[in-house]
């Protein structure tokens, strides 16, 4: 199994627009504040993202947690949904808009609702049941796993990229590293 899901992997690494990551790293850099949300598996890795940001220094924040501030102008929410059609995602993302805050879009769906009201769009082409769209490839995987290992590791690269920008290493980020363990 272990090859054909490389195999797959990447094939939707060469989906991935290049231009499209630098935008949300540029909308990262410009921010105040970074809201990350997603749900299931996807809210998952938006969480780790959320961490790794705050280990850079970032003022990011995981939406729902109870010690999560307000959104206002200068900050981004940053959604992942692979349909772009999920109803309290597509709520959250017109509330940051009507609050002037910037949208950024993890998904499938470049044509789906939060995409119409996105400033960055990212678009993984993989399967998944929640979409419309199925794409070039056919996974071997269960439901939306491609998509949601593909955004990990989007969202991982993202940090190296901002890791890089900001002249931070794995050294600098570990002094933010919890030590209430």
């Amino acid at each position: 199994y272990i090859t054909e899901i490389i195999n797959e992997l990447t094939f939707v690494k060469d989906s991935i627009r290049e231009d499209d990551c630098t935008k949300l790293i540029d909308t990262i850099q410009q921010s105040q504040r970074v809201f990350c949300y997603g749900l299931g598996r996807a809210g998952f890795s938006m969480k780790a993202f959320t961490m790794r940001l705050m280990h850079m220094g970032v003022a990011s924040y995981v939406v729902g947690e109870t010690c999560t501030p307000n959104i206002k102008e200068g900050g981004v929410l940053v959604v992942c949904s692979g349909s772009g059609e999920t109803k309290s995602l597509v709520n959250h993302a017109a509330k940051a808009k009507e609050m002037g805050a910037r949208v950024a879009l993890i998904t499938i769906n470049p044509n789906s609702s939060i995409a119409g009201m996105a400033d960055v769009v990212i678009e993984i082409s993989a399967p998944s049941p929640k979409s419309a769209k199925q794409g070039d490839i056919k996974s071997i995987q269960p439901m939306g796993s491609l998509f949601e290992q593909s955004e990990g590791i989007f969202m991982d690269i993202a940090v190296m990229m901002l890791m890089e920008r900001r002249g931070k290493d794995s050294d600098t980020m570990f002094g933010r590293h919890a030590n209430m363990e």
